[in-house]
């Protein structure tokens, strides 16, 4: 186990900001999307010109965080002077993609793998869900073992108990989203908190939810899945089921999925997949193998979470 967390380490850079303390909205990511031109860019002044407020309908604040969270999330990508939509978001938000407006579950739960699973500017999602195991926690208990990691990850970076507290609050409510003594703003469901993966069990107390995951479809899991063996074990053609159920970065820890739920899951690879990903339990010996798969061929698992 130590090789794969240290393999995940060294890709990740430390990054504490740009959401403006928003948790990602419901209809944020198509707001993005919707201003790319016919070659599928957005320049980059789209979201600083005075008329970006007026474009995108929210204050100048909000229209920074929505920046964020569409190249946190995986929608677009940054090119120079501009940036570039993705083929999920092509896929997905356009007008006739599979969920135009972030209804569809399945659309959550691929932003939360982005976040959680992938860590791209996002170093508090990855770490609470794969470096917690309290069973419960408040938001100030986390703020120094979290500062701790971001010191192993980059020793120079030099982060304020304030930016990790306001990291960490932005965090926990998008996934349990503040109950009272709120703006209207703070009501405005986030596109998360649908997933039931985190609840608030007293004030500012918190816990995982662990459990089946009903609304995760097996295409998500089975591209997180594949995504999770690229990075930490991509010459091996076979992965263990302690890897897929608890490594850091997995789709067990990073889903909060029990044992049980995982292994029904895998049982029905083969199927699923065409027998590119099979799924064996002999001699006590449980492990998936893979035959060779393609980008589309990970692509395609989401694509299927939306049929």
């Amino acid at each position: 186990m130590k090789s794969t967390t240290s393999k995940l380490n060294r890709k990740k850079s430390v990054y504490f900001s740009g959401h403006e303390t928003f948790p990602l909205r419901q209809m944020w990511l198509k707001k993005a999307f919707d201003q790319a031109t016919v070659d599928r860019l957005i320049p980059k002044t789209t979201f600083t010109d005075d008329s970006a407020i007026a474009a995108f309908g929210v204050g100048k604040n909000m229209v920074a965080s929505i920046r964020h969270w569409a190249l946190a999330c995986g929608i677009m990508t940054d090119e120079g002077d501009a940036f570039r939509l993705t083929d999920f978001a092509m896929d997905t938000l356009s007008k006739d993609g599979f969920d135009p407006y972030a209804e569809n579950p399945s659309t959550a739960w691929f932003v939360h793998w982005q976040l959680a699973g992938r860590c791209h500017r996002s170093t508090t999602w990855y770490w609470l869900f794969n470096h917690v195991t309290a069973p419960t926690f408040t938001r100030q208990e986390l703020e120094e073992p979290l500062a701790l990691y971001a010191r192993t990850l980059d020793p120079k970076h030099r982060l304020s108990t304030a930016t990790i507290s306001r990291d960490l609050e932005t965090c926990l409510r998008s996934y349990a989203p503040r109950t009272a003594n709120g703006s209207p703003e703070d009501f405005a469901e986030p596109l998360l908190g649908e997933l039931g993966l985190l609840q608030e069990v007293h004030r500012g107390q918190y816990a995982f939810r662990r459990g089946p995951k009903a609304a995760l479809h097996d295409g998500i899991f089975i591209y997180a899945l594949i995504d999770f063996w690229d990075k930490t074990a991509a010459n091996q053609s076979s992965l263990a089921f302690e890897a897929i159920a608890y490594a850091e970065g997995s789709p067990g820890r990073v889903f909060k999925l029990d044992e049980e739920s995982i292994a029904q899951r895998l049982i029905s690879l083969a199927d699923f997949t065409d027998g590119k990903l099979a799924w064996t339990d002999s001699a006590g010996l449980r492990q998936v193998h893979r035959k060779d798969l393609t980008d589309d061929d990970r692509n395609e698992m989401v694509r299927r979470a939306y049929g």
